[in-house]
């Protein structure tokens, strides 16, 4: 089996960075921090980068993390509180975590995307996470500008016929996408919906309606012959339910309000993969490849179409016939 030692090393990290944020949910009240960008970070994002650098910088110290987070804020004397509490709750992990160590630890995400790094957002979906909903955390492995591996751990996401929430999604190039429970078990090979499976034919898209053209995603989702309600989601769980045949498209069109806006790698690199090797495809909307090689932003592509396959074609075309939304 290719990339055990990273596979084995991911999950780890992943499914110890999502506990971390579940202790988090569950023991306080998540308090959004403004950064610079006006995003809404907490003491779960920064946990969670802090324990899956560490694990990251420990098995390959080689290896350049390019992450969503750093620890610039949480170094200053005004946020020496907010450090201690992120300190406590990576402590669960790491019992001998010390804040210097942890801020050092975050850091470790600032690196630059080369011919192997790793590409990691600790919580992908926040506000999902602040509201209680949907989130996950994502790492993936690129080399060369290709996803080799891709890990997602959904700590909130179940579905039909499971009783704990908390799934882990994994997949490595070649080898297929197997989903496990979050705190360890079975893994389950996963396929993408069939076309015969009217149930779950079926379009997953954002909650926040600022996260694409929600107008023309569903014109253009019944164009390509999905009529099935769609079903609303944050963060890349949606890679997770098109992997596991629960939808079988998932859009995200530019914003009519920043028609020019280029994704960031972190928020797509992992899913991608994990529904490529359950049998999907992922593009840009024009079709072209997701290229990871040009950084933190996917600078070459525009908006992203995911699929089960069997549709992707007739989705492009519609997407050609559809006119953006005003």
């Amino acid at each position: 089996m290719a990339y055990q030692k990273e596979r084995e090393v991911a999950i780890a990290a992943a499914a110890a960075a999502g506990r971390l944020c579940e202790q988090v949910r569950q023991t306080i009240t998540p308090e959004a921090i403004e950064k610079k960008d006006k995003s809404p970070v907490t003491v779960a994002d920064y946990g969670a980068q802090a324990v899956i650098c560490r694990a990251l910088e420990a098995a390959f110290p080689n290896d350049p993390i390019v992450g969503e987070e750093d620890a610039a804020e949480l170094r200053t004397p005004e946020m020496s509180d907010r450090l201690k509490q992120v300190t406590e709750f990576v402590k669960g992990s790491i019992p001998d975590a010390t804040p210097e160590a942890v801020t050092d630890w975050i850091d470790r995400g600032n690196g630059e995307s080369c011919d192997r790094f790793w590409t990691l957002d600790p919580i992908d979906g926040t506000k999902g996470f602040l509201r209680k909903d949907q989130y996950a955390v994502a790492l993936a492995l690129i080399e060369q500008g290709e996803i080799k591996l891709g890990v997602l751990a959904c700590p909130a996401l179940k579905f039909e016929g499971q009783t704990e929430p908390g799934l882990l999604f994994i997949a490595v190039r070649g080898e297929g996408t197997m989903m496990m429970p979050m705190n360890g078990g079975t893994e389950t090979p996963l396929k993408v919906v069939e076309p015969g499976d009217v149930a779950n034919l079926r379009f997953v898209e954002s909650v926040e309606s600022g996260h694409g053209d929600q107008a023309r995603q569903n014109a253009v989702a019944q164009a390509a012959g999905i009529t099935t309600e769609s079903l609303r989601m944050d963060s890349q769980a949606k890679y997770g339910a098109v992997s596991a045949g629960k939808a079988a498209l998932y859009l995200r069109l530019p914003s009519p309000k920043s028609p020019n806006y280029r994704e960031k790698i972190w928020d797509h690199a992992a899913g991608a993969i994990v529904v490529e090797e359950a049998g999907g495809r992922v593009t840009d909307m024009h079709g072209k490849p997701l290229d990871f090689s040009k950084g933190a932003k996917l600078v070459d592509n525009q908006g992203i179409v995911v699929s089960n396959g069997v549709i992707h074609d007739a989705v492009l075309e519609a997407l050609k016939a559809s006119v953006p939304s005003a």
